[in-house]
């Protein structure tokens, strides 16, 4: 019977073996930041750039979204160099109603 205590004890190193693999597997997957991976996930971004566009080798002009109002910044050399005003919004053209028609007075006679 010695042989079948042998082969018991080698299934039970593999299957020890097998668990801790799996457990190294599921660690370096899921590991201890996954729980923070995923609660910024669902985090609502509040800055988000909108366009990039290099002006030359060192500066860069940025449209960025802050709270859902864009702003324009003028990057340069490692520094900010402008800070662009909020931009307003163009105010819609609108024609004015026309004047109702007037008709010409009645001759008095």
């Amino acid at each position: 019977m010695p042989i079948v205590e042998f082969i018991r004890a080698v299934a039970a190193l593999g299957v020890t073996l097998g668990l801790i693999g799996l457990a190294a597997y599921a660690l370096r997957r899921f590991g201890p930041d996954a729980l923070t991976r995923m609660v910024h996930a669902r985090q609502v971004r509040r800055l988000r750039v909108v366009e990039s566009l290099a002006l030359d080798p060192t500066r860069r002009l940025v449209i960025f979204s802050l709270d859902g109002e864009e702003r324009l910044m003028l990057l340069g050399e490692g520094k900010l160099l402008d800070w662009g005003p909020k931009a307003a919004a163009p105010a819609p053209v609108t024609t004015p109603a026309p004047l109702p028609a007037v008709s010409a007075p009645e001759p008095v006679v």
